[in-house]
């Protein structure tokens, strides 16, 4: 998973850096999809909405990552900057669980129509031979 950092009006310096890059790696076990898709981006955009505010400091910090199928996207606004980052990466890690839980399912659920049509397949070999197909399927 590659990470990619933007800063807007405030200083990035290797202390915030690696904070986010600790906090966003953490996302990495949640999706088991990043080894699957190999080049993955993280990209994660923080800074202050505007150098003039005036009732102080204020903070955002916004995450994407490009999935297969869908793109996911959080942000969060604070008076602390890594309050914001840990917010964005706790939304993050919600999102990526309900984008595997669905990804799950629908491979179950197309198994189970699958195994379902073999099974009936299987079922009207054994009628048709047995020559009681035409009572039971009403046909």
């Amino acid at each position: 998973m590659k990470i990619i950092i933007k800063s807007t009006n405030i200083q990035l310096n290797k202390p915030l850096r690696y904070f986010i890059w600790e906090k966003m790696e953490s996302l990495e076990k949640f999706a088991q999809i990043f080894q699957r898709e190999p080049n993955t981006e993280l990209l994660i955009e923080i800074g202050k909405p505007s150098k003039h505010h005036k009732k102080g400091d204020i903070f955002y910090a916004e995450c994407q990552i490009k999935l297969p199928k869908k793109n996911l996207r959080t942000e969060s606004s604070s008076y602390d900057l890594r309050t914001a980052i840990v917010d964005i990466k706790d939304e993050m890690q919600r999102q990526l669980k309900k984008y595997k839980g669905k990804s799950a399912a629908q491979t179950k659920r197309g198994a189970r129509i699958f195994k379902k049509s073999i099974r009936i397949v299987q079922e009207a070999k054994t009628n048709i031979k047995k020559g009681s197909r035409i009572r039971e399927e009403g046909i």
